[in-house]
């Protein structure tokens, strides 16, 4: 069997992560069998490279390989296209044609894009892949085939069939091998040596000077999420390649071609008017956190005076009064509660005992996680400022301090 690193010497594949090597082994041990595959994985991932090594490495690999795009065949002819029709069949079937299930008889059919591919052309399949046979369109003549299939999709099969748009029972037919192939964000590992790959790859092709990131540039580009995996990412080294003329690439380069790789859900990390006001969210939001702290603390300092306890030797109330007056927040109106009696401030504090708890009435403690992510601060403050005005975004708009369209965009992102 071959290994994994001639597999990648051959094939042209760069990687050294675990989840991809993982991928392609079990691609390498199915290849010799006639098992049907499938590939899921994102957008251009390369799930077609790896239906090529399988074919590759299998007992068909003298016979014909076909890859089908089911997504871009129409419909209404689909079924045309991989069973053939007969002379007559429909308007414009001036011939007999024969399918791809006839011409690649004996080899491999890579069915990329499965989901979308129609009901009744699924039904066809399920029993091509279960007997082997098919009928053409417009005939009634029953014929066989021995075609391995390999399918692909990068959305969820599964909720597809919930959905009713596949057949449950074709779904496992063909998921006979599963095989996931990771995308960048699960091997960003990878992207440093994918980057100099395409970058030499396209020196050689343009006989030009290769270009070389700079740290803190492919530092940007591993912490970018790559939508469009490693067909995104040969574009982007393409682009920078072609239009800087500079061959060392520091990240103002890189933002100038491509502004949208230093998107983020972090609008403190962005340049721009926007997100300048967008941090002042995050500002107002911290401030009034603390403020909030600011009055339980008060409030415990009025419990404990209006109810009488008594402190611990270790914690006084001048300490405690110092700190409240110390706090580098601007104290809001102190908390006044008619049910809790008002303690004079000539008061002694130091004649109080130390406080003695009931154990038996404060025998519960809960430990609260006060680590709150910046999106979820940035979100509580946009509900509490609508809710304010009624819905009103144009008026929350102007109390956050941000544009009204940065607000309807947060709306849209957080799903308020």
């Amino acid at each position: 069997m071959s290994s994994i690193a001639a597999i990648k010497q051959r094939f042209g594949l760069v990687g050294k992560s675990a989840v991809y090597d993982r991928a392609l082994n079990t691609a390498i041990r199915v290849a010799a069998t006639d098992l049907t595959v499938l590939i899921t994985g994102e957008s251009g991932v390369g799930k077609e490279i790896f239906s090529q090594i399988i074919h590759a490495l299998s007992t068909r690999k003298h016979n014909k390989f076909i890859a089908v795009n089911c997504g871009a065949i129409p419909q209404g002819t689909i079924n045309s296209e991989l069973f053939g029709h007969e002379k007559g069949a429909f308007t414009g079937a001036t011939a007999d044609r024969k399918g791809y299930f006839e011409t690649v008889d004996g080899g491999t059919i890579f069915l990329d894009e499965i989901s979308e591919m129609p009901l009744d052309t699924q039904s066809y399949l399920l029993r091509v892949l279960e007997s082997g046979e098919y009928i053409r369109v417009g005939s009634s003549t029953t014929q066989k085939t021995d075609v391995r299939v390999i399918a692909a999709s990068n959305v969820d099969l599964m909720k597809a069939i919930q959905q009713g748009k596949f057949r449950e029972d074709l779904y496992y037919r063909l998921n006979t091998v599963p095989i996931h192939i990771p995308s960048l964000k699960e091997r960003i590992e990878d992207i440093p040596i994918l980057i100099r790959r395409f970058a030499v790859d396209f020196a050689e092709a343009y006989h030009t000077d290769s270009i070389h990131l700079d740290e803190q540039s492919k530092t940007l580009l591993m912490k970018y999420p790559w939508p469009g995996n490693i067909r995104e990412l040969k574009n982007l080294v393409e682009q920078l390649s072609v239009l800087s003329e500079d061959k060392v690439i520091d990240v103002d380069t890189i933002i100038g071609i491509a502004p949208h790789i230093t998107k983020t859900n972090l609008p403190a990390l962005t340049k721009g008017k926007d997100s300048l006001q967008e941090r002042e969210i995050l500002y107002k939001l911290l401030f009034d956190m603390k403020g909030d702290l600011h009055d339980l603390k008060q409030l415990v300092f009025e419990l404990i005076r209006g109810n009488n306890l008594r402190m611990p030797d270790t914690i006084s109330f001048n300490a405690f009064d110092k700190q409240m007056a110390n706090d580098d927040v601007i104290a809001p109106e102190p908390w006044k509660s008619p049910s809790i009696p008002e303690i004079s401030g000539s008061a002694s504090h130091n004649d109080r005992q130390p406080i003695i708890l009931d154990e038996k009435k404060y025998d519960r403690t809960e430990v609260v996680d006060d680590h709150l992510a910046l999106e979820d601060m940035e979100k509580e403050m946009i509900r509490k400022s609508l809710k304010r005005h009624g819905g009103r975004r144009k008026e929350a708009a102007i109390e956050l301090g941000i544009s009204e369209r940065t607000l309807y965009r947060k709306i849209k992102q957080y799903d308020i």
